[in-house]
C-alpha cells in the first residue's frame, strides 16, 4: 500500500492540472493537447505502480498498460508542435523540427506495438529497471528505453530550435519549463516505483511553475493592451478562436480619427520626456473613451489615432455609436491639451467620422500581423480630421443619415483629397 500512495498524488495532481487546463481555454488547441498529456501522465504511473505491485504469479505486465505512456509522449510532442505554430517562424526552415516531432509521435507508437508483443520482456527487463541491478544493460531494457529517449530528444531538440525563433519571455519560461521536467517523467519508467513516483511529481511541479508564469504574463500582457482594446475583442477571439475572429470580411463600419492640433511644434520646443507624457495622458483618456462604447483603436501613429466601430465586433448601430465616441473624445482629449498646453504652444484637438464599407481583416507578415480596415470610409474620416479646427467634429453625410442625427450642423461641402465629388459636410456642436 505505501508503494501506492505516491502514484495516486501523481495521478491526483496530474488530473487536476489538466482540468484546470482545459478549463482555463478549452477552445485552444494547445490547451486540448497540454490536457490530454497531463491525463495520460496521471494515468500511467499508477496503472504501472498498482500493476507491477499486483502483478500475477507469471510477473508478466499486460502490454497495453503501455497505452497511456505512450499517448502521454504523443500528446506531449503534439502540443510542442502546436506551441511552434503559434510562433513566427520568419525566413527560418522550420521543417526539420517538425518532421522530428511527428518521428518521434511514430516511435512512441512503436514503443507501443514493442509492448504488446513483447509484454513479457517490458515487465521483467525495462519497468522500473533501475530496483535490480545490472537491468540497464540488458538488450531487453534498450528495446523500449530506445525509441523512449528519442521520443523525448525529439521533443527537447525542438523546444531548442524555437529558442532559436527568440520568442518573448512568457514563451521561453514555458519551453525551460518542459524542458527542464522533462528528465523527471522519463525516469518514471526506471527508477524504483516510489521514486519513480516522486520523481514525476517532482517534473509536474516544475512544469506548473513555468506555465503559471507563462499565463501570469500572458495575463499581464493582456490587461495592458485592454487599456486600448474593448473587452469585445478578447471575448470574440475567446470563442472563435484569432482566425475565426480575424478573418476578412466586407462591412459597414464608422470610423473616428482625432489629431492633436499644434503637436508638432510642441514636440520641437519641450523635451522628449514631457511630450512622452503628453501622447501617454492622451492615449489613455482616447483608450477609456472608446472602451467604454465597445469600438477597437486600430492605430496611434504619434498624435492621430484611428478608431473603428462596427469591427471586428459588429455594432449595429455604428453610425450612433460612432458618433458618442467622438463626443467623449473631444471631451476627454481637450482635458490632456489644456492640462499640457503652455503659453506659447497652445495644443488643440480636431476630429473625423465617416462612415462606409471597407475591407477588414489580417494583414502582415510571418512575423508581424496586425488587425486593418482598407476602403474610402478611412480616408475620408482622415481628410475631415486634417479639416476640422481645434475643437471640430466634422462627420459626413453617410454618418449623419445611418445615426439619424438631428443635431448636426450643416456645412458647405468641401473638397476633400482623393474624392472627385464634393463630400456633403456636417459638424457636430459642442455640448452646451
Amino acid at each position: 500500500m505505501s508503494s501506492i500512495l505516491p502514484s495516486v498524488m501523481v495521478a491526483i495532481v496530474a488530473l487536476g492540472m489538466a482540468l484546470a487546463f482545459i478549463y482555463a481555454d478549452y477552445r485552444s488547441p494547445t490547451s486540448r493537447a497540454l490536457a490530454l498529456t497531463l491525463v495520460f501522465i496521471g494515468l500511467a504511473i499508477p496503472l504501472n505502480v498498482v500493476g507491477f505491485a499486483y502483478r500475477p504469479s507469471s510477473g508478466i505486465m499486460p502490454g497495453w498498460f503501455a497505452l497511456p505512456e505512450a499517448a502521454a509522449m504523443a500528446a506531449a510532442l503534439e502540443w510542442v508542435l502546436r506551441v511552434r505554430r503559434t510562433l513566427p517562424a520568419g525566413e527560418l526552415d522550420v521543417r526539420i523540427g517538425d518532421y522530428l516531432l511527428r518521428l518521434g509521435q511514430l516511435l512512441a507508437l512503436l514503443y507501443l506495438a514493442l509492448s504488446l508483443l513483447y509484454p513479457e520482456k517490458r515487465s521483467r527487463e525495462f519497468l522500473f529497471a533501475g530496483s535490480i541491478p545490472g537491468m540497464l544493460h540488458r538488450p531487453g531494457f534498450w528495446l523500449f528505453a530506445a525509441p523512449i529517449l528519442f521520443t523525448v530528444g525529439s521533443g527537447l531538440f525542438a523546444g531548442l530550435l524555437l529558442l532559436n525563433r527568440r520568442p518573448d519571455r512568457s514563451e521561453r519560461v514555458r519551453l525551460l519549463a518542459v524542458g527542464l521536467s522533462a528528465p523527471f517523467f522519463t525516469a518514471g519508467f526506471v527508477l524504483p516505483p516510489e521514486p519513480a513516483s516522486v520523481g514525476v511529481l517532482i517534473g509536474e511541479m516544475i512544469f506548473l511553475v513555468g506555465a503559471v508564469q507563462y499565463h501570469v504574463l500572458q495575463g499581464q500582457r493582456g490587461q495592458f493592451l485592454s487599456r486600448f482594446l474593448s473587452a469585445q475583442v478578447a471575448s470574440l477571439v475567446r470563442e472563435r478562436g484569432l482566425a475565426g475572429a480575424m478573418q476578412q470580411n466586407y462591412l459597414e463600419i464608422t470610423v473616428v480619427v482625432s489629431d492633436v492640433r499644434g503637436f508638432t511644434a510642441y514636440a520641437q520646443s519641450h523635451p522628449s520626456s514631457r511630450v512622452i507624457q503628453v501622447l501617454r495622458d492622451y492615449y489613455d483618456a482616447v483608450g477609456e473613451v472608446v472602451a467604454a462604447y465597445g469600438g477597437t483603436i486600430k492605430d496611434f501613429a504619434g498624435d492621430g489615432i484611428l478608431i473603428l466601430v462596427g469591427a471586428p465586433i459588429a455594432i449595429p448601430d455604428h453610425a450612433a455609436v460612432g458618433l458618442a465616441i467622438a463626443r467623449g473624445v473631444r471631451t476627454a482629449a481637450q482635458q490632456v491639451t489644456r492640462r499640457w498646453s503652455s503659453e506659447e504652444h497652445r495644443l488643440g484637438l480636431g476630429i473625423g467620422v465617416a462612415s462606409g464599407f471597407v475591407t477588414v481583416g489580417v494583414i502582415g507578415s510571418a512575423s508581424r500581423l496586425e488587425y486593418t480596415a482598407v476602403g474610402p470610409a478611412v480616408n475620408l474620416a482622415s481628410r475631415l480630421c486634417e479639416q476640422a479646427t481645434d475643437g471640430e467634429i466634422l462627420v459626413d453625410g453617410r454618418t449623419r443619415e445611418l445615426a439619424a442625427e438631428a443635431g448636426l450642423e450643416v456645412r458647405e461641402p468641401a473638397t476633400v483629397k482623393g474624392f472627385e465629388e464634393k463630400v456633403p459636410l456636417y459638424a457636430l456642436p459642442a455640448e452646451a
